[in-house]
């Protein structure tokens, strides 16, 4: 346990300098690590990982049979309190151990640099004057790309497609930014979808077997820019607002269509929800420029949310929002919504979205 206490302070001191992260394990450890994990697990169609967790839950089912049969037994006082030692120090054990390797695996990403300084941008408060040009800029690709979507006349592309599409926009996007490249691809349909829609995820990276998962049963609009802020997290992107905004500049590479109204859909409901905090009037006027085909595709997405409610939902969402705020996101689940800044300082330098 000494061991495991060292080590996790060793960690904390690393993570305190974030050039260190960037330059040291996010350039160079976490690409190696995450390469290798990607290249044994993309030979696999299915998802190695959600095998894993299944796995973890039925051992974790058993070990609660386990001690309600110990329970049931009716143990004396010092049985009891030998019990919970044990299981105290078990559990710290293994809650150490599962912190340092995540934190290796992956979790330091959460204290590099990131994107923004990659690439130049004073990610520096902006104006609201600033975010209602944003939401009409948005509102105006929303609007376009779901026409030009609706006018190529494609049928929304199989899971296989529409991760080889995603891959091809980081191939397009890494003639930009070579550091962007995305090889090994290990990109998978979730096994767990029919949990995610219940508890309100559309796709989640697994640092232990380096693979991205996309749940491909939420509404199929959804799923290009999931497919982009996912591989953006295997790229060692770890907060989320930096892989939306990573996920925006492969999506935006992509020249695609559909690829592009995912995305911009996406930001446009970001930047509007923040717009509505500042003036709400003025975000609902935005709203109300949204084209028919856009609105239907909103009513779909929030029948499917109703249709799909579930008694963990507000548990789980909690509990991920403690968890962002324990790495480097005080704004716990808003931390999402936070890819506006990002969006308001490419254009102050680009001049375009």
């Amino acid at each position: 346990m000494a061991l495991l206490l060292v080590l996790i302070i060793i960690i904390k001191m690393y993570v305190a300098n974030s050039q260190r992260v960037e330059t040291g394990y996010s350039t160079h450890i976490f690409a190696l690590v995450s390469g290798f994990f990607r290249g044994i697990t993309g030979i696999f169609p299915f998802s190695i990982g959600d095998i894993l967790y299944g796995i973890l839950v039925g051992w974790l089912l058993f070990q609660l049979i386990k001690m309600m049969r110990f329970l049931f037994a009716k143990p004396n006082r010092a049985q009891l309190v030998q019990y919970a030692k044990n299981g105290f120090y078990r559990l710290l054990a293994w809650g150490a151990g599962l912190y340092i390797v995540f934190n290796l695996f992956w979790g330091i990403n959460y204290n590099r640099k990131g994107i923004a300084w990659q690439i130049g941008l004073e990610t520096v408060t902006y104006s609201t004057e600033e975010l209602k040009l944003l939401n009409q800029m948005l509102l105006q690709k929303v609007n376009s790309s779901k026409a030009e979507w609706i006018q190529s006349g494609l049928s929304y592309p199989s899971d296989k497609v529409l991760f080889q599409q995603a891959s091809a926009a980081y191939d397009s996007l890494q003639k930009t930014y070579s550091f962007l490249a995305y090889k090994p691809v290990s990109l998978k349909t979730s096994l767990w979808g029919w949990f995610g829609n219940y508890a309100s995820f559309t796709g989640y990276y697994n640092p232990f077997t380096g693979e991205a998962q996309v749940n491909t049963t939420v509404p199929k609009f959804l799923l290009p820019f999931t497919s982009c802020h996912e591989i953006a997290h295997q790229l060692g992107y770890a907060k989320e607002r930096e892989a939306n905004f990573v996920g925006y500049l492969a999506a935006k590479a992509s020249h695609q269509p559909l690829f592009e109204y995912s995305v911009y859909l996406d930001l446009f409901l970001y930047a509007n929800k923040n717009l509505y905090l500042t003036d709400s009037t003025a975000a609902k006027i935005v709203q109300k420029q949204l084209a028919v085909p856009v609105l239907k595709d909103l009513q779909e997405w929030r029948k499917f949310n109703q249709d799909h409610r579930g008694f963990f939902e507000p548990m789980i969402t909690w509990v991920y929002g403690k968890f962002l705020e324990n790495n480097q996101q005080p704004q716990g689940i808003l931390s999402y919504d936070e890819v506006t800044g990002f969006m308001i300082a490419y254009y102050r330098k680009f001049g375009e979205l």
